[in-house]
């Protein structure tokens, strides 16, 4: 084991020539990060993950149904104990040879067979109002944290100029606003990563699941070599949007039409022009070319501008994802969902119906027209 994690901290790869980690031992004067400071994260994770629940009981419930936001589920599927089995055990979603045998099993149409499987996966989605206070609470908590990092920030010389996150680099002592900003960041991205097997379920969930880890290396790695001054930079630059993001789902979960398409259009020209624009122009500028001249290259440098320019590829697949639905919005006046929508909606599976169905025949939810809310006009019936 021992040498394992000799190998595993191998200064040569963590640490620019000629620093050791003695060098970065904490002294009277100066404190510098600490590897065994990260350990501090994982109960805070759980803390999070605590306020959450209490926030979302008592404090983004009660504002949902203060706007009238209910809690009605889907409508509930026939009890038969043998598609149940096969619904559990087998498949949600039956092919037609399935189907059919199932239809002589029964003694049922192909068509109510269908409708059946359809009205069952539905039971399974979160109603409206769980999901006004998973969004609240993601609101409430961006707010905060890019609230907090901008006032941070704009009390250091790196946010002015960046050639300072690298001056005297790596012996830049820690200070205690910056050491609250990354445990926080890391214990909200560990607690997001756990979370999010049992949030609401979204058809992008291995790409966020690809992100919050990324997201937990780049901050584990940028703190234990002492990247964190251009790490906060990193924070605090992908943290301005997602407020807008979940400020837009509040809106149209609450049937806030024209609020929720000019906060879409707002979180639209924030995420793109700081993930398209700021971020490669300003950050990885400095990242990869004014930390190559003052302080140079060595391994662990490569490792974390590739993860940077891996968040970088799905900041582009995002923004692409934002454009494709701002041009259906402008083109067809409205929009299905997002492409970050969820893994499965009710609008999918109209396409189970026969042709030449009257659409406004067809069994609905939440009473939004057998789109069970999702299918709303402009460009606010995205979900993440």
């Amino acid at each position: 084991m021992a040498g394992i994690l000799a190998w595993f901290w191998n200064e040569r790869f963590w640490l620019p020539h000629n620093v050791t980690w003695a060098d970065l031992k904490n002294t009277e004067e100066a404190t510098f990060p600490q590897a065994e400071d990260l350990y501090l994260a994982f109960p805070l994770a759980f803390c999070i993950f605590m306020v959450r629940l209490i926030f979302e009981r008592f404090v983004a419930k009660p504002c949902a149904i203060a706007l009238n936001i209910q809690a009605n589920g889907p409508q509930i599927a026939q009890p038969n104990a043998i598609l149940e089995k096969v619904f559990t055990a087998i498949t949600k979603h039956p092919d037609e040879k399935r189907l059919e045998g199932l239809s002589k099993q029964l003694d049922w149409d192909v068509r109510s067979i269908q409708r059946w499987f359809r009205q069952r996966r539905n039971q399974e989605k979160p109603s409206t109002l769980t999901r006004f206070c998973e969004s609240m609470w993601r609101f409430s908590f961006y707010l905060y944290v890019f609230t907090y990092g901008v006032r941070f920030l704009k009390k250091t010389p790196w946010l002015w100029n960046t050639r300072h996150c690298w001056y005297n680099y790596p012996y830049q002592p820690l200070t205690t606003d910056l050491h609250y900003y990354y445990i926080l960041e890391l214990s909200f991205y560990w607690s997001l990563m756990f979370s999010q097997f049992t949030d609401i379920k979204r058809k992008d969930f291995g790409i966020m699941f690809l992100h919050h880890f990324v997201s937990v290396l780049l901050i584990t790695f940028s703190y234990v070599n002492n990247m964190a001054r251009v790490g906060t930079l990193v924070l605090c630059l992908h943290d301005s949007a997602d407020a807008l993001l979940e400020a837009a789902k509040m809106a149209n979960y609450a049937k806030f039409q024209k609020m929720c398409d000019l906060l879409f259009v707002m979180f639209a020209m924030v995420f793109i022009t700081t993930r398209l624009g700021i971020f490669p122009l300003w950050v990885l500028n400095t990242t990869l070319f004014e930390s190559w001249e003052i302080v140079g290259p060595y391994p662990s440098w490569w490792v974390f501008n590739l993860l940077l320019l891996l968040i970088q590829g799905l900041n582009c697949f995002w923004s692409y994802l934002i454009v494709k639905i701002a041009c259906k919005a402008v083109s067809k006046g409205k929009v299905s969902k997002d492409d970050r929508s969820d893994i499965e909606s009710s609008s999918d599976e109209e396409d189970l119906e026969p042709p030449g169905k009257n659409p406004h025949t067809t069994t609905t939810t939440n009473g939004t027209g057998g789109s069970n809310g999702y299918l709303l006009t402009g460009p606010c019936s995205m979900d993440d």
